[in-house]
């Protein structure tokens, strides 16, 4: 595999006109583009360029509307629901966060839900913007199933990850939680498949329900839990919150994120902000701070996400190493010669 370094904003350029040529509008195309920026940046591959071939394909085949104009569909009190219209994810949420933003810190809570949304990329990218702001930030997305409760073999949830983006005293995150209900995200085997590389036991399972270090059998099969029983509770819980809360699709009832088949999966996501002048009389910002430094003074502990940021700090400054082939394959994709 030959690299060639790009720097975040020729992979944003890469990646918004690739969408662009596939049919996206160019508000779409520049929403996602950021956000796939944000996973190179952060050392999160799987969730960067390597998806924007997959996007384009979506777009052309229509499990993506192409011509999706989501909306602000209702606002009562503090619940703000958008329809993302079939269309990605992120344009959808930008929408409801410009809604969920002044309403929290008026109110000091509000929640956002998104239906016949898509898949929204990494979680953490959007509670983490959130908090920014100064916000607590909790953030819920379900996926096709693909994990199987307890005893059984028949997946009912997705990966569902859940995310947390904590306010710090210098206007970025004190921390920023991520984790999905499986023991690794779905795309994490997804990349391994396409790259002909095997994954660690205890990943997932194949459709028998036994341990498999063959990507191409457990995408048949299922994921494994984090946890055990517990990892799918979460899901269940995120499965309440993102689907059923927000009158998304279940993810038994989803179309799968790959391949073209199914038309669009109509997942849903769903999004809490709170203000903590509201609630901590004050203290939020010692408590906080005293948290992170019991984890942080503790030798080679590290706070969740810190490995993101050491990415982050080098990427912004050196760039990002990307496969070369990756690079050609989006080029074509914008002057309309891909043939993969």
């Amino acid at each position: 595999m030959t690299n060639t370094q790009l720097t975040l904003r020729e992979i944003s350029t890469l990646a918004e006109e690739a969408l662009i040529a596939s049919g996206a509008s160019a508000g779409a195309a520049s929403s996602l583009a950021a956000a796939i920026t944000a996973a190179e940046r952060d050392g999160i591959r799987s969730h960067g360029l390597i998806y924007v071939p997959i996007y384009c394909e979506h777009l052309k085949c229509g499990k993506v509307n192409a011509a999706a104009e989501p909306a602000v569909l209702s606002q009562e009190g503090s619940a703000i629901v958008v329809d993302a219209d079939c269309g990605f994810a992120h344009p959808a949420i930008d929408i409801g966060f410009d809604e969920l933003r002044p309403l929290a810190k008026a109110l000091g809570c509000a929640a956002l839900t998104v239906r016949n949304s898509y898949n929204c990329g990494v979680l953490g990218y959007h509670v983490e913007r959130l908090s920014e702001d100064g916000l607590v930030a909790i953030g819920f997305t379900n996926a096709p199933a693909s994990i199987a409760p307890a005893g059984g073999q028949k997946p009912v949830v997705g990966t569902n990850p859940v995310a947390l983006a904590v306010p710090g005293v210098s206007g970025q995150a004190a921390f920023v939680l991520d984790q999905s209900a499986s023991v690794v995200a779905k795309s994490e085997i997804m990349t391994r498949a396409r790259e002909g590389r095997s994954i660690p036991e205890g990943w997932a399972l194949d459709a028998e329900g036994q341990t498999t270090t063959d990507p191409e059998q457990a995408l048949k099969g299922s994921m494994a839990p984090s946890g055990g029983y517990k990892g799918f509770g979460i899901g269940l819980l995120v499965e309440v919150m993102a689907a059923a809360l927000s009158g998304a699709t279940l993810g038994i009832h989803a179309s799968p994120f790959s391949g073209t088949h199914g038309g669009p999966p109509r997942t849903g996501q769903c999004f809490l902000a709170l203000s903590p002048d509201a609630f901590s009389s004050g203290t939020f910002d010692d408590r906080i701070q005293a948290l992170t430094q019991s984890i942080a003074t503790q030798g080679e502990a590290r706070l969740p996400g810190s490995r993101r940021l050491g990415h982050r700090q080098r990427s912004e400054s050196d760039g990002v190493a990307v496969d070369q082939s990756l690079v050609d394959r989006i080029h074509s994709i914008t002057v309309g010669n891909d043939t993969q």
